[in-house]
């Protein structure tokens, strides 16, 4: 199964360092520009994007009888059960977002095209993965300075091993044929030629145009907030009392709102607390332990924040009819980072500048504007309390 830049195979083979697929229907096999890519680092732009291009030196299409003849006669040592590989520099692996919101994100959503009757509570016909492979990187390169990549990674697959640069060159020097069961092969620079990429700039993107069921994240969700000690079900349905999170910066030094602005924020947001019984939560994510962001995230129907990392907490709500996230950026600036995300969750994302507000389908283009990643950031708090209300009223139900 395909979607440019992650691929499933069924028997891929490694023969020194390099991947072969091994097929008599060439045809039917993909450029490969759509599946691999050198794995070095991405520049800016299109800068570098034919340095990139895969060669001979990184993956071969050939046939049956060509690989009896390069494998001399050896029986390819089977790598069994489902793995996946990870063809990409460090260069966006130690961050929280990139790890979680794009390559673990477009990994299940890849893997999960599989099984298109994923259940509301997550229950999946998928084996867990057996092991997880960097081509390119060593072990010192992949935790996040938040250490919650290693979060998410152990509580979606608490069994999973991991495999670094060296063993990958251990394998090569061996001289002999290995073969992937099946494996998941992910290459961010291949995933760019994608159109869902070009469009919203979320590697993840084009792997959302595989099938799959409308609860796909839900095993992974579930996961990881059971083992931050949540039930699974918390969060959900339309009927529990509202929680807002208020994720702020104003801690962080960048990318901050103009303090009265902020100051202002939080008073509507207590005033909805006096007037409508919602639970409100001020928090600062970098004073917070892992275990307590992912649970309140978990709990949360409402997020807010200045567009940064802290959003990516996001992944850990339970989509309902009444989840929304609202995002504030510097006036006419604009990323799609968290608002694709939450609309793939099937959650409702507005953008704020100051006291206007958007959504899909009438988004503005990227924009990084001079302010944007400023500390004056303007935000109307009576604007974002009254859609607040809105939504927790089921008022104002947006189709996304």
């Amino acid at each position: 199964m395909v979607s440019i830049g992650w691929t499933i195979f069924e028997k891929l083979y490694i023969y020194k360092g390099v991947f072969y697929v091994v097929s008599d229907t060439p045809a039917t096999v993909p450029e490969l520009q759509f599946i691999i890519s050198k794995g070095i680092y991405i520049k800016p732009a299109n800068v570098g994007e034919e340095e990139r291009l895969p060669s001979d030196h990184e993956m071969k299409v050939i046939s049956t009888k060509q690989a009896k003849k390069l494998f001399g006669g050896s029986s390819a040592q089977v790598m069994d059960g489902h793995s996946l590989l990870v063809n990409d520099p460090p260069q966006f692996i130690t961050h929280y977002y990139h790890w979680s919101a794009e390559l673990w994100f477009g990994f299940w959503r890849t893997y999960s095209s599989l099984d298109p009757n994923i259940s509301e509570l997550g229950n999946t016909t998928l084996p867990p993965l057996r092991r997880m492979v960097f081509n390119h990187l060593d072990n010192y390169h992949w935790r996040d300075y938040a250490n919650m990549n290693q979060w998410v990674l152990r509580s979606s697959f608490p069994s999973i091993s991991i495999e670094f640069i060296d063993e990958w060159r251990d394998r090569a020097e061996m001289g002999r044929p290995f073969v992937f069961e099946r494996v998941v092969l992910v290459d961010r620079a291949a995933s760019m030629f994608g159109y869902n990429y070009q469009r919203y700039q979320r590697s993840a993107g084009p792997a959302f145009a595989l099938p799959g069921s409308m609860k796909w994240w839900q095993p992974i969700r579930n996961n990881v907030v059971e083992f931050a000690g949540v039930a699974p079900e918390v969060g959900s349905g339309t009927t529990s009392k509202p929680v807002i999170t208020y994720i702020s910066r104003q801690q962080w030094g960048r990318r901050m709102l103009i303090p009265e602005h902020h100051d202002k924020l939080v008073s509507e947001l207590y005033k909805l607390q006096d007037e409508y019984g919602y639970e409100i939560n001020i928090v600062n994510a970098e004073s917070m332990s892992r275990l307590e962001q992912i649970a309140l995230a978990a709990r949360t129907t409402i997020m807010m924040g200045v567009h940064g990392n802290g959003l990516t907490s996001l992944l850990w709500m339970n989509p309902n009819p009444r989840s929304t996230v609202m995002e504030f950026f510097f006036p006419e600036g604009f990323a799609h980072d968290y608002e694709y995300t939450t609309r793939a969750l099937g959650m409702t994302h507005y953008g704020f500048w100051n006291n206007e507000f958007f959504t899909s389908p009438g988004l503005p283009l990227p924009r990084y504007v001079e302010g944007f990643q400023g500390n004056a950031i303007p935000i109307d708090g009576e604007v974002v309390a009254r859609l607040c209300v809105e939504r927790l009223s089921l008022n104002s139900e947006v189709d996304d």
